[in-house]
């Protein structure tokens, strides 16, 4: 495997970001600096703030005070380089899973690629690309992977993941942590480490993805674990 070099250069960066929906506060005053490299786990209960924090990262949301950078810019501006699963899949239930996932890749075309393929991102997640069965008689679990697999086409640079082990078994989670392993481990276009921003109600299976454990309460961050990862071959 190539091994990734590291970048100076600081994936997402957060000085006091605030964001209100009225009198209410889903986050408060978060300041954080993540490098290029870094697997995050957002632990909280529901309401603490996780997915705005990502909305805000993806540039679905903007903060009401404070400021956001994402590889140095605006995170609008670098959306090239992000890719967002959210609870909705982003599928057409009428289409197949590979008419899916060739129809995103056309809308990407000015994008360059790497050497990934709709047929090859879908049997990654352990989906067959010959499947001729629509999308939306698909079950949630199937539906998870095609997203996954959506996502991962691109080969972004930093990847945003809502609770992603939602609707799945133990095996299809246990397959998709190491799907995102292999992710993680694979140096960008540029040969620089992807990063990874992950929420979850199951922290016991992103754990050991995760280089940065976050606990959210009340749209602050009150707990921060370092995890020291195992190393991988280069």
């Amino acid at each position: 495997m190539i091994s990734a070099t590291l970048s100076s250069e600081p994936a997402i960066v957060l000085d006091r970001v605030s964001r209100l929906y009225g009198n209410f506060a889903a986050l408060r005053e978060v300041s954080l600096s993540l490098p290029a490299g870094a697997s995050v786990v957002l632990l909280g209960e529901n309401g603490a703030g996780k997915s705005t924090l990502l909305k805000i990262v993806a540039g679905l949301a903007t903060p009401t005070y404070g400021t956001i950078s994402v590889f140095g810019g605006k995170p609008l501006d670098q959306r090239h380089r992000v890719a967002t699963m959210s609870h909705a899949t982003m599928l057409y239930d009428e289409l197949t899973a590979l008419e899916n996932l060739r129809y995103f890749a056309s809308l990407h075309a000015d994008t360059a690629l790497q050497d990934l393929s709709p047929e090859q991102a879908l049997r990654d997640v352990g989906l067959d690309p010959a499947l001729p069965r629509r999308v939306g008689d698909y079950s949630q679990g199937m539906r998870q992977r095609a997203s996954l697999a959506r996502v991962l086409l691109t080969e972004p640079d930093l990847l945003l993941l809502d609770e992603p082990f939602s609707n799945l078994d133990r095996g299809s989670a246990n397959s998709m942590v190491e799907r995102l392993r292999e992710y993680l481990a694979t140096p960008s276009a540029e040969g620089t480490r992807r990063t990874l921003l992950l929420t979850t109600h199951q922290p016991e299976l992103a754990r050991p993805l995760a280089s940065l454990v976050l606990t959210l309460r009340e749209g602050r961050i009150v707990e921060r674990e370092e995890i020291q990862l195992a190393a991988t071959n280069s």
